[in-house]
């Protein structure tokens, strides 16, 4: 595919990263899909996006038209096989784990057409672990966005080793369309960039609070006191869900069999509860309802 052809794009998931990744896409210029096994996620999905262009519209950043042309290059379907049909590109935005992402591949690989790019907006699964799982390992990668992706900027493409150029080239030409920064990683490492260095903050801010040395209420006063930052770590812990947290090093784990990788004892402790952060109602904080997937 030549850099830029992109024009039919098919997002698998309808959470806040996928229906908002299908926004931007749609903002581009692309028909795209959303495709989500769940009737009721499509639903939220649809009307959180109609929700955010009111307030892009009321705020200057859009015509009505506009908005109203780019909601309408969606469509939202529960059959994988209507929304890969004729797509260029694709992006994966389902649970993070293995398992259920190389499903979810192993499928596409079927139904999406051969010309059509794979890419998994995973933040720590390599893309070599779901190429695998394909006849089409070239045209393969991580396309991975932040939460939200309609406010975050930065794009991580990751190539594997047996990505071709013109999946990189096309990856980055996406991001770039969709008005985003992307960044091009040329070998694969689990966690990227951004959440290497974010995990790093987020180890230690766990050690010091299980350790005693301070509640967790402060280390987060002390990381948007001392350091800047707009969240602390245990509020970015309940903004991304603390079973991403879970999953991630669980994940992490397995690829490592380094104990050391293991979720910290409070961070399994939540995941078992149930208390997922924001999402659920409580995670280190509590929340006074539960925000929809």
């Amino acid at each position: 595919m030549e850099p830029g052809a992109a024009r039919r794009l098919c997002v698998v998931g309808a959470g806040t990263m996928g229906h908002q990744i299908a926004m931007l896409g749609a903002l581009a210029g692309c028909a795209t899909h959303v495709v989500d096994v769940r009737p009721d996620a499509l639903e939220r999905a649809q009307v959180a996006n109609r929700a955010h262009m009111a307030r892009w519209v009321e705020r200057g950043r859009l015509t009505a038209q506009d908005a109203a042309d780019a909601l309408g290059r969606l469509r939202w379907t529960t059959r994988l096989e209507e929304g890969a049909a004729d797509a260029d590109f694709v992006i994966e935005a389902v649970i993070e784990r293995l398992e259920d992402k190389q499903a979810v591949f192993t499928a596409l690989d079927r139904l999406a057409p051969a010309h059509a790019v794979l890419a998994t907006n995973s933040s720590t699964i390599r893309s070599s672990f779901l190429a695998s799982v394909t006849a089409r390992a070239d045209r393969v990668c991580n396309m991975h966005f932040f939460n939200p992706p309609l406010v975050m900027e930065l794009v991580e493409v990751v190539v594997h080793p047996a990505t071709s150029e013109a999946t990189a080239a096309a990856a980055l030409a996406l991001a770039r369309r969709m008005g985003r920064t992307p960044v091009l990683l040329r070998k694969e490492i689990s966690g990227f960039v951004v959440n290497r260095i974010l995990a790093a903050i987020m180890d230690e801010a766990l050690r010091l609070y299980e350790g005693g040395i301070a509640s967790f209420e402060d280390i987060d006063i002390a990381v948007k006191k001392g350091l800047r930052h707009p969240m602390g770590p245990f509020e970015l812990m309940d903004f991304n869900g603390i079973d991403v947290a879970y999953n991630v090093r669980m994940q992490r784990y397995r690829e490592t069999g380094d104990e050391l990788q293991k979720p910290a004892r409070s961070i399994e402790e939540r995941y078992g509860r149930g208390e997922w952060g924001r999402k659920t109602g409580k995670g280190w904080y509590a929340y006074p309802r539960p925000e929809p997937s």
